[in-house]
């Protein structure tokens, strides 16, 4: 009876993160239909078509390289891995490779438009087998020096439960490093190029699949079906809907801000979701899509950064200001259920920021200097629709 009991609670964890792996697979069809909905109708097809492959190539970069440098385990050459506890292991891999396939499709978003297909594919490579597996390892790996450190200078590690930080926070200011590098599209600062959404149907489309989707990536950072936790589930339905509302009442109704500013909440949500009071993660929700709102304007109007879909502030800043409110509103006099430290939330998350733009100015810049980064202008022109793809998104529309 207890063999059949153990085996059934392994078999259910399987199941468990399994579903949650599929439900952020899913995301990136999000991803697609949100960078689809925004950027120009010549830029649509590479939209898909790059989610899809740089998904594919991480998951194989990662399968060989990343998950060993994050956490030591070689699923590749270690064969009882391939069926022991039901293939635990190998279903979590497929859970976390999804965690880190959404570091390439979060800067997607950031340098569509200008950028050679294959560039960001170069960059998705290193990005999946060093650069991001090693901040992993370092807070949730087995790469244990630095939390070690935060927990002897502030009494506590970096909480980032679902990866405000580790996914986000990376994303978004590896974004800006490549961004900064590539420089506005041809015509977004002269009035010469349409920056308006080019569909609102398939932007509302990809922020609501990545909305579904990101209980999977919230609940299930849970990975095992007793450490399951319905206030994540609630903290990120909260922050959520108050980024919603925020973002619709901060920018005015405008469609596409009240979209983004669900899953600015979102973002914010995920470093304390099995921590803080729901209340908290309203109050979380809300200020994220106050800084999605007035930081995308002051980025692409004030400081001309051609961030397309606003991924600095929406994925890099809301995951910095995230890692932050998990120490700020996780304090039992405050509702939250353990109690962590706000140094150490600081620290690690500002360690994220200087992480991610040091590496990411390297990366990029090694990358336009030997293979060349931005499309030509007359590329550009074109669409990278018909430039790597020989097809516009719709071709009938033509004949």
């Amino acid at each position: 009876m207890e063999t059949s009991v153990q085996s059934l609670t392994s078999a259910g964890n399987v199941l468990f993160i399994l579903l949650g792996a599929v439900m952020i697979l899913a995301m990136h069809g999000g991803f697609a239909f949100l960078e689809a909905g925004t950027v120009s109708k010549k830029n649509q097809v590479n939209a898909f078509q790059k989610i899809l492959f740089d998904w594919s190539v991480t998951t194989l970069i990662y399968f060989f390289i990343g998950y060993v440098v994050a956490y030591g385990i070689s699923l590749y050459s270690d064969t009882k891995l391939l069926t022991y506890d039901h293939g635990y292991e190998m279903v979590k891999f497929f859970f976390l490779t999804a965690f880190a396939a959404a570091v390439p499709a979060i800067i997607s978003g950031g340098v569509v438009g200008r950028i050679k297909f294959f560039a960001q594919t170069i960059a998705a490579i290193f990005i999946a087998a060093i650069i991001y597996p090693f901040f992993e390892g370092l807070i949730w790996g087995r790469i244990s020096f630095f939390q070690n450190w935060l927990t002897n200078i502030f009494g506590n590690s970096l909480h980032d439960f679902a990866g405000s930080v580790v996914v986000h926070s990376i994303g978004g200011w590896l974004a800006l490093a490549g961004i900064l590098i590539l420089g506005p599209r041809r015509g977004r600062y002269d009035g010469t190029l349409d920056i308006r959404p080019s569909n609102i149907p398939f932007l509302a489309l990809g922020s609501w699949i990545l909305i579904v989707g990101w209980f999977g990536f919230n609940v299930m950072s849970a990975q095992k079906l007793t450490e399951i936790s319905g206030l994540v589930a609630i903290n990120s339905l909260f922050a959520m809907t108050a980024g919603a509302i925020g973002g619709l009442l901060f920018s005015k109704n405008d469609a596409g801000f009240t979209h983004n500013g669900a899953l600015a909440g979102l973002v914010a949500i995920c470093a304390g979701s099995d921590v803080v009071h729901p209340i908290s993660a309203i109050i979380i929700g809300l200020v994220a899509s106050f800084i999605f709102v007035k930081l995308f304007h002051w980025e692409t109007e004030v400081l001309k950064i051609d961030d397309v879909l606003g991924v600095w502030p929406l994925h890099g800043i809301n995951g910095t200001w995230g890692g932050i409110a998990a120490g700020i509103f996780g304090h039992k006099a405050l509702g939250a259920v353990k109690e962590l430290s706000l140094g150490a939330q600081i620290v690690g998350s500002l360690a994220a920021v200087l992480y991610a733009l040091f590496l990411g100015f390297i990366l990029y810049k090694i990358i336009d200097l030997i293979y060349g980064l931005r499309m030509s202008e007359q590329e550009q022109m074109i669409g990278s629709d018909l430039t790597y793809h020989r097809i516009e998104a719709n071709p009938e529309e033509t004949l």
